[in-house]
C-alpha cells in the first residue's frame, strides 16, 4: 500500500542539527520517544517515520517525511491529523515548525465521501459554465432580525449574487432563529426567482456540536435551505463528513475556515492552508474559503493561495473538485486583481464591498456582477464602468487595487 507523505518546513533549536530535528520529528510522531526504550522493537520500528528530503530554504529547511500507510486508521481524518499535525509542534529541538502540505495516498482516500456537488454540480444548479460566482455575506453579520436579513437577501438576489450566506457568527441565537431566518429567506429568494428568472443560493450556518449537526440540518432543509454552511475548524471535519454521507443531505455544503489564521499566518509555525483543503474536500465540502490575492487578510503568499485552489480543482484519486471561495474585503475594484491572479473558476464574496455601496445592496451586487463581466470580456472595469453606473459608484468610492505578489 502506498505510504502517506508530509512536507514540513522548520526551524531547528540552535543547539540541534537539521538532520537531529527532522529525525526528532519524524521519531515523535511515529515510534519514538524522548529516551531509549526496550519495547521499541525491530517490528514495531516497521512503522517508523523517514526523513525522505531534506534541504536548506530561505532561514530554515523544508523536509518531505514518509509516514508508513500501516500507521493510519483508513477514514479517519481526526487520527490522520494526529500523526501527520500532532504533538511535533511543541518538540523543544525545534523553533519553530509549519506542515506545509500532505500527499494522501489512494487507499487513504478512498474510504472518503468527497464532494456531493463539487464545482461542475453547482454551477448546474445554478446554470453558468465559466464565469466566476459573486456572492456575499449578509452584513452586519449579527443584529439583524430574520425579517431583516430576508430583506438584505433579496436585494442581493435581484442585484445579480449567485450565493448568500450567513456569516461565521451567526447560528441559531435569539435574535434570528435559524428556522425562522431560512424560511423568511427562502422565501424572499423565491420572490426574487418570480423577478429575475435566476437561483440563489442560501449557505445557512448550521455550526454546532457533533450529536445535533444532523437535527439543525433537518430543521434547515424544512425551512427550504438550499445551502448548507459549515465552521469547519471550530466544528471538526467529522461535521462535514456526516453531512457529505448522509442520504438525505442533498445540497452543496459551504465550508467557512473561521479561526485558520491561529493555524496558518505564521509562515514559520502552524498548519498551511493546503492541507486543511484536502482534507476539507476528502470530507466532502463543496465550497472552501482560501483566501483572497488583494483583501483584507493579505499575509498568505498569493503562489501559495493558486496552490491551495489547485488543490481544490485539480484532479485528485477521482474526487470531485471544490469551488475556491475568495472573500475578505473585496469590492468591485478588485475584482479584476482577484480574477487575473486566481482565475474565473471560483467564487467572488463580498459583504461590505456590496452592502457598502452608495446605491444600495442591489446596486452593490450589480457592480460586482459588472466588474466581472468586464474581466470576462477583456475590459478594464474604468472602461466598463462608463456606461454602468453602478459600477462608476463602486469605483468612485473604494477605487481599484491590485493583487498582492
Amino acid at each position: 500500500m502506498p505510504d502517506l507523505f508530509a512536507t514540513y518546513y522548520f526551524h531547528p533549536r540552535a543547539d540541534t542539527t537539521p538532520r537531529e530535528a527532522a529525525e526528532a520529528l519524524a521519531e515523535e510522531q511515529t515510534t519514538g520517544t524522548w529516551t531509549d526504550i526496550t519495547t521499541r522493537t525491530e517490528s514495531v520500528r516497521r512503522l517508523d517515520g523517514v526523513v525522505e528530503s531534506l534541504e536548506p530554504l530561505g532561514t530554515g529547511h523544508l523536509a518531505r517525511f514518509r509516514f508508513p500507510a500501516e500507521l493510519f486508521e483508513p477514514g479517519n481524518i481526526a487520527q490522520y491529523l494526529s500523526v501527520v499535525a500532532g504533538n511535533l509542534f511543541g518538540l523543544g529541538r525545534l523553533d519553530s515548525v509549519r506542515l506545509v502540505d500532505i500527499e494522501v495516498p489512494p487507499a487513504l482516500a478512498e474510504p472518503f465521501y468527497g464532494p456531493k456537488f463539487g464545482m461542475e454540480g453547482v454551477r448546474r444548479l445554478l446554470g453558468t459554465t465559466d464565469r466566476p460566482h459573486i456572492g456575499t455575506i449578509i452584513k452586519p453579520k449579527v443584529g439583524l432580525s430574520p425579517s431583516e436579513t430576508a430583506k438584505v437577501a433579496y436585494e442581493a438576489a435581484i442585484g445579480g449574487v449567485d450565493l448568500i450566506k450567513d456569516d461565521e457568527t451567526l447560528t441559531d441565537q435569539a435574535f434570528c432563529p435559524l428556522a425562522e431566518r431560512v424560511a423568511a429567506v427562502m422565501s424572499r429568494l423565491d420572490e426574487a426567482r418570480s423577478d429575475t428568472g435566476r437561483t440563489v443560493l442560501f449557505a445557512v450556518n448550521i455550526s454546532t456540536r457533533a450529536d445535533r449537526i444532523l437535527d439543525r440540518a433537518e430543521v434547515a432543509l424544512e425551512n427550504g435551505a438550499n445551502m448548507l454552511m459549515i465552521d469547519v475548524l471550530t466544528s471538526g471535519f467529522a461535521a462535514i463528513e456526516v453531512l457529505a454521507g448522509d442520504p438525505s443531505i442533498n445540497v452543496p455544503l459551504h465550508i467557512h475556515r473561521t479561526m485558520h489564521g491561529a493555524l496558518t499566518r505564521n509562515p514559520d509555525h502552524g498548519i498551511a492552508m493546503r492541507p486543511i483543503a484536502r482534507l476539507v474536500r476528502l470530507a466532502g465540502g463543496d465550497q472552501l474559503h482560501t483566501g483572497t490575492a488583494s483583501g483584507k487578510m493579505g499575509h498568505v503568499p498569493v503562489d501559495e493561495i493558486r496552490g491551495d485552489n489547485e488543490a481544490l480543482r485539480g484532479p485528485w484519486h477521482g474526487i470531485r473538485t471544490v469551488f475556491p471561495v475568495s472573500s475578505g474585503g473585496l469590492h468591485p475594484g478588485k475584482v479584476a486583481a482577484e480574477l487575473g491572479a486566481l482565475g474565473t473558476d471560483m467564487v467572488l464574496q463580498a459583504g461590505g464591498g456590496i452592502h457598502g455601496h452608495p446605491g444600495g445592496t442591489a446596486a452593490g451586487a450589480r457592480a460586482m456582477r459588472q466588474a466581472a463581466d468586464a474581466f470576462i470580456e477583456g475590459v478594464s472595469a474604468e472602461e466598463y464602468a462608463r456606461d454602468h453606473p453602478e459600477l462608476a459608484q463602486a469605483l468612485l468610492k473604494w477605487g481599484s487595487s491590485p493583487a498582492r505578489s
